[in-house]
């Protein structure tokens, strides 16, 4: 595992962050978002998919698991409420479709994770700067940060 450290000082460098990712994507990849309420992961979220021309993003707070269709399919999970109910999401079975998921806050289903992913940790510094701790888990991630960071 490398860890990168990023310092971003509003919304629109957070955006730009996750577009950079983005333009990196790949089938298969996992992207776990972790922060306290407030911290941004669901900016990167609708960042990300922005650049895979996915507009209407919003927190899948209710519903667990939206899908999207864009260049690649987009699963946007939000295991907040998940609780003791992982087994019954089949959360493998959209690590494995071709697109690419991102889980806020996927903290609270570590176990279930792949052991390659990307994680972004975020960490409330002020109303708007945040520090972002970027995990890449597995050689593709590395990479990535390699390439974007």
């Amino acid at each position: 595992m490398n860890t990168y450290k990023v310092t971003v000082h509003n919304e629109k460098e957070t955006i730009e962050l996750a577009q950079n990712i983005e333009s990196e994507k790949f089938p298969n990849m996992v992207i776990c978002l972790n922060g306290d309420l407030g911290s941004g992961k669901t900016v990167f979220a609708k960042g990300f998919a922005q650049a895979m021309a996915i507009n209407d993003v919003t927190s899948p707070t209710f519903n667990i698991i939206k899908e999207y269709n864009g260049e690649l399919p987009l699963y946007h999970m939000d295991v907040y409420r998940v609780e003791n109910n992982v087994e019954n999401l089949g959360l493998n079975e959209y690590f494995d479709k071709g697109g690419v998921s991102i889980i806020e806050w996927a903290d609270m289903i570590e176990d279930y994770l792949p052991k390659e992913r990307l994680e972004v940790e975020f960490k409330i510094v002020d109303e708007n700067t945040r520090i972002l701790l970027i995990r890449a888990y597995g050689e593709k991630y590395i990479n990535i940060c390699e390439r974007v960071l």
